[in-house]
C-alpha cells in the first residue's frame, strides 16, 4: 500500500495538506482543553504509525538508537507546538492561528542557518518584511474589527507555534534520514508528545482523562488524520517530489484551513487580517520558490511528466 501511495507523490502533498487543514476544525469541535487535545490527537493517531513502524522494522531492521534520542526530542518540540498552537486557536481563530504557525519556513531557514552553516537564499530576507507586516496586520495592531479573542496573544501564540515546530522539523530530519521508514520516527515522536503533554496538561490543571463521548469522536478524527495519515502521506510525498512543487501544495493547507474556518466555524477575520493572511503566504512562497523552478515546475505539470 505505501508503494502504491509513494508512485503519486503529488496527490499524496495535497491530501496530506488537506488532512492537516481540518487540524484546528476537529479541535475546535472537540471542545477539549488544548492539553487534552494534544495527548487524544496522539493516542488516536498512534497505533497506525506503530502498525507501519512494525512492518517497517520486520522488513529493514530496527532504528538506530540515534533515531530513537532523536524522534523522542523531536516528541518534545511538537507537544510544544501543539500546545501553543491549540492556545493560540483560542486567542485568534484556526485560520489565522494556522497561517501563524506556517511562519516555521522561515524559523527552519534561520536556525539552519545558525546551527549547521546553511545559508538561507537572499530570497529569504526579501520575503521577511513582506512576512512581518502580514504578521502586523493579523494581530490587530493596524485598523479595528480585528477577529479574535486576543490576536494580539494569538499572534504571540503562533510565532512561539513556529519556533516549536521548526525545531521538530530539524529534529525530525537529522533522525528520519531513512526513506524506507517513514512511520517508525513520527512513532516515536508522537508518543513522546503525547507523554509531554500530559505532564504539562497535569502540572497545568487542565488535562481531563476522560473526555465526553461527541468529544472523543472529533478527537479521534483529529488524531488518525492529522497525526498519522496527514504526516504519513506528506512525509511519503517529500523526498519524491521537488521542493519548490512541495513548498507550493504544502502552502495550500494554511489557506484551505482560512476557508474552512470561515465555512464551519464562522470565523470573521477582518479585511486587514485576511490582506495579513496574503501577505503571510505570498512571503512565504518568496521565501520558498524559487522564480526558475516555478517556471520548470508548471512545466512539469502541464506536460503530465510529474505522476499524480
Amino acid at each position: 500500500m505505501i508503494e502504491a501511495i509513494a508512485r503519486h507523490p503529488r496527490l499524496a502533498a495535497l491530501l496530506g495538506a488537506a488532512c492537516i487543514a481540518f487540524s484546528g476544525i476537529f479541535y475546535r469541535f472537540a471542545g477539549e482543553s488544548p492539553a487534552t487535545a494534544t495527548v487524544f490527537r496522539c493516542l488516536y493517531g498512534l497505533p497506525i504509525l506503530v502498525a507501519i513502524g512494525w512492518q517497517e522494522q520486520r522488513r529493514y531492521g530496527s532504528l538506530p538508537p540515534a533515531t530513537w534520542r532523536l524522534a523522542a526530542l523531536a516528541g518534545v518540540f511538537f507537544a510544544g507546538d501543539l500546545l501553543f498552537w491549540h492556545h493560540a486557536i483560542e486567542a485568534v481563530g484556526a485560520g489565522l492561528a494556522t497561517v501563524l504557525g506556517n511562519l516555521q519556513v522561515l524559523v527552519v531557514c534561520f536556525l539552519a542557518w545558525i546551527l549547521f552553516r546553511e545559508r538561507p537564499a537572499a530570497r529569504t530576507a526579501l520575503a521577511l518584511p513582506v512576512v512581518l507586516l502580514g504578521v502586523v496586520l493579523i494581530s490587530g495592531l493596524v485598523g479595528g474589527g480585528a477577529y479574535g479573542r486576543d490576536p494580539v496573544l494569538g499572534v504571540i501564540l503562533g510565532v512561539l507555534t513556529a519556533c516549536m515546530y521548526g525545531g521538530y522539523l530539524l529534529t525530525i530530519r537529522h533522525g528520519g534520514r531513512d526513506l524506507r521508514r517513514p512511520a517508525g520516527p513520527v512513532a516515536i515522536a508522537t508518543a513522546s508528545t503525547a507523554l509531554v503533554a500530559s505532564v504539562v496538561g497535569v502540572l497545568l490543571g487542565e488535562l481531563s482523562i476522560v473526555p465526553t463521548v461527541p468529544d472523543h469522536l472529533w478527537l479521534i478524527a483529529y488524531g488518525v488524520t492529522s497525526q498519522s495519515v496527514g504526516y504519513l502521506l506528506i512525509s511519503l510525498s517529500l523526498p519524491r517530489l521537488a521542493a519548490v512543487l512541495t513548498s507550493i501544495i504544502l502552502l495550500a493547507q494554511p489557506v484551505m484551513t482560512v476557508a474552512l474556518g470561515m465555512v464551519l466555524l464562522n470565523e470573521r477575520p477582518s479585511p486587514l487580517q485576511l490582506a495579513g493572511v496574503g501577505l503571510v503566504i505570498g512571503g512565504i512562497a518568496v521565501a520558498t520558490v524559487p522564480a526558475g523552478r516555478l517556471r520548470r515546475a508548471a512545466v512539469e505539470v502541464r506536460s503530465g511528466r510529474t505522476a499524480w
